[in-house]
């Protein structure tokens, strides 16, 4: 996320604010984690890092 911390510029909106977090998503950064522990099972065991991700969207959608 870049562009919102270190190459932010006027000519940034929503739509491409969103799409880099799309882009997140769908291809994560491991090399710069917002979260470490993420990154770590990311780098050293997707299948349990896939898990996780599903228990936490879950979770998510149970308690909204």
């Amino acid at each position: 996320m870049d562009i919102i911390q270190d190459a932010w510029s006027p000519c940034h909106n929503v739509c491409t604010i969103l799409t880099s977090i799309q882009s997140l998503l769908t291809d994560p950064n491991p090399a710069s984690p917002a979260n470490t522990e993420a990154a770590c099972l990311f780098e050293h065991d997707i299948q349990a890092y896939n898990r996780r991700v599903r228990q936490c969207a879950r979770k998510s959608i149970e308690s909204s």
